[in-house]
């Protein structure tokens, strides 16, 4: 019985030791810069979708605001709440197997004060049982992400295109164009791996600067829009998936067009109701 429970126990451990030596983490994420192996990030806003991603072996998985857009379809990302994103997060979390689950801090829950946005950090962390948060910006918010990340909780900065200013932008346009936003760019890149930012996006900035930035920090970068000079990229899911029609920026590769394939599908399903042929004997108890 002794040698039973001994060989259950060794069992055990063995088990646990591989699980977590499987799972992404933020200081695996730093070494493989320095090997120089490029990472993968998609978002995911859902258990069925994120097992897919996390099965086939991407390195980290987005719980983005673009949620707002892609689930909610609202037009900016600004509508989306601490609650919504907590309540997407849970899913993606359940289904992640492998990768390191990042969750964006929406719009509001960090520019109001520090106190305000380390508590609504650790209410997502809680809640949520995401790894890491990503927050936009830098110098208007660095207390902010200073005092998360000494809270224990992993930051991921993010520059450039920040969706979250779009009304202060005026749009979607490319950020950084001109000499003085580039500098200060570098600078802001700086600041926030300095305070220890684990990882940084960069979105919609020449490719040039990207690289740049991404020579000049410690920590990874990853770029949507940012040319391949980055060490990793990231992309909307339904983007690349194709199933957003009309949507199609000049950084945007489509891997896949399901929207027709999905169409197809319901067309058969539709069809097969009118006519009675769904469901046949055999699908019928």
């Amino acid at each position: 019985m002794k040698k039973k429970q001994y060989l259950c126990a060794l069992i055990w451990i063995i088990m646990s030791v591989h699980t977590q030596s499987s799972r992404m983490t933020t200081a695996r994420l730093r070494q493989m810069k320095k090997e120089g192996e490029k990472i993968s990030m998609l978002t995911s806003y859902d258990f069925t979708l994120a097992s897919l991603v996390d099965e086939a072996g991407v390195d980290v998985l987005l719980v983005g605001d673009s949620a707002s857009n892609v689930v909610c379809g609202n037009q900016y990302t600004l509508p989306i709440t601490v609650d919504e994103m907590i309540f997407l997060t849970r899913g993606v979390v359940r289904a992640a197997k492998h990768a390191l689950v990042v969750a964006d801090m929406p719009f509001g829950s960090y520019q109001i004060s520090e106190e305000d946005g380390v508590r609504n950090a650790i209410k997502m962390i809680k809640e949520s049982g995401c790894d890491a948060v990503k927050i936009e910006g830098c110098e208007d918010v660095l207390p902010t992400i200073r005092h998360i990340i000494q809270a224990g909780i992993p930051v991921c900065g993010h520059l450039g295109l920040t969706p979250q200013s779009v009304n202060q932008f005026g749009g979607y346009g490319l950020r950084a164009k001109e000499k003085a936003e580039a500098e200060k760019l570098l600078h802001d890149a700086k600041l926030l791996d300095e305070a220890g930012c684990f990882c940084l996006v960069l979105e919609k900035i020449p490719a040039d600067l990207a690289a740049k930035v991404t020579a000049a920090v410690s920590c990874p970068v990853i770029g949507i829009g940012a040319g391949n000079g980055t060490d990793g990229q990231v992309l909307v899911l339904h983007d690349m998936l194709g199933l957003n029609h009309g949507f199609k920026p000049k950084f945007l590769r489509h891997f896949a067009h399901l929207a027709d394939e999905v169409k197809a599908a319901v067309g058969e399903y539709i069809n097969a109701v009118k006519d009675s042929s769904f469901p046949n004997s055999e699908e019928s108890y």
